[in-house]
């Protein structure tokens, strides 16, 4: 069902701007968790939903950003089409204007790429009220595409998304995992080499000593690539995948703080304590660390960066600080979409 909840959304945020009152822009809350901690009240936006156009032969897909992230998958499945970035829900209330704004993919995403390359469109309500539209529905349409990218990841620091338009793409024809046992080290160049290989990877995994590789296509390819790579078929893998992309992985259960860390493919493992959980092309490792310790100087060390994705205790900083160049950039842009700083202050870091 269509509701467009434009008006009040507008009439909402210029009223805060005018009083001065942040506001916290809420969806289905799912990663709320996610990022610094903010006081602000409550700018709602699960009534502003529907799915407003779906073109399956265009492979395009735009939504209202209070829409279910389930009803998007759910429509894209009936055609035959999916989310290739595969992005984590958190909980059933998930959204699309949620799921943009945080920027997070899950297991596909080193090898289908980051969800900011399948933001093809959005139109936004910026911090004083104005509703700007940027981009288009067709990837040649390129006007105002990279602002429309910069949504991605950006936390609702610069604007609210009132709508989206995502590229998609087909269902995999078939799947198969294969599961090896070997040590972090090995894990890790398999992982590289299979990144720069011509093999129909989807998906890596390491943990515990296992390696967990999703391939996807024919049979007759799938047949061939176990052939080649070895290992034990994982039957009902689907499963795993899930357990990874939202978290209920035994892995990620306790209440030690979760790192996340993005480093080069070929980095040594990190010296935090405890075994990783090692994602994508190795690019992506998680750790449960000891209240206290910091991954942010570990991952630096190696070239990479480290956020506090899970905490419990309050932390200071969830973002690696960024160079002096980058924080006047960010603190422009922030100017131009949200000159009274009333959405989501803080929520990436204290003066933003």
């Amino acid at each position: 069902m269509d509701r467009d909840n434009t008006a009040a959304l507008v009439e909402q945020v210029r009223e805060a701007t005018a009083r001065g009152t942040p506001l916290r822009i809420a969806g289905g809350d799912t990663k709320r968790f996610y990022g610094r901690p903010i006081d602000g009240l409550p700018l709602e936006t699960r009534g502003h939903a529907g799915i407003l156009r779906h073109d399956p032969a265009e492979l395009v897909l735009t939504a209202r950003g209070g829409t279910p992230l389930a009803e998007v998958e759910a429509r894209l499945a009936e055609h035959g089409q999916r989310l290739p970035f595969e992005p984590p829900h958190f909980g059933a209330q998930a959204t699309l204007g949620g799921t943009v704004a945080c920027g997070l993919a899950g297991p596909a995403r080193a090898w289908a790429g980051p969800l900011r390359d399948f933001v093809l469109g959005t139109r936004v309500l910026t911090g004083d009220g104005r509703v700007l539209r940027f981009g288009g529905e067709v990837m040649k349409n390129v006007a105002g595409y990279d602002v429309s990218r910069l949504m991605a990841g950006s936390l609702g620091v610069l604007g609210v998304l009132l709508d989206v338009s995502i590229k998609v793409l087909p269902l995999p024809v078939g799947g198969r995992t294969l599961a090896l046992d070997m040590d972090e080290a090995r894990a890790l160049g398999r992982l590289a080499e299979l990144a720069r290989g011509a093999l129909p990877v989807s998906a890596g995994s390491w943990a515990d000593g296992r390696l967990y590789l999703r391939f996807e296509g024919s049979e007759a390819t799938l047949d061939a690539v176990e052939r080649r790579v070895g290992g034990e078929v994982v039957p009902e893998s689907r499963a795993l995948w899930t357990s990874l992309r939202e978290q209920t992985h035994p892995f990620f259960a306790g209440e030690e703080p979760l790192w996340r860390c993005t480093v080069p493919p070929l980095a040594p493992p990190l010296a935090l304590g405890g075994m990783p959980l090692v994602e994508w092309s190795g690019l992506q490792r998680w750790y449960r660390c000891a209240p206290g310790v910091t991954a942010f100087d570990a991952a630096a060390a190696v070239g990479g960066h480290a956020t506090l994705f899970r905490h419990r205790h309050g932390a200071a900083e969830v973002f690696a600080a960024l160079a002096p160049p980058l924080v006047r950039l960010h603190r422009g842009l922030k100017r131009a979409f949200d000159p009274a700083g009333i959405l989501n202050p803080g929520r990436m870091y204290a003066d933003l």
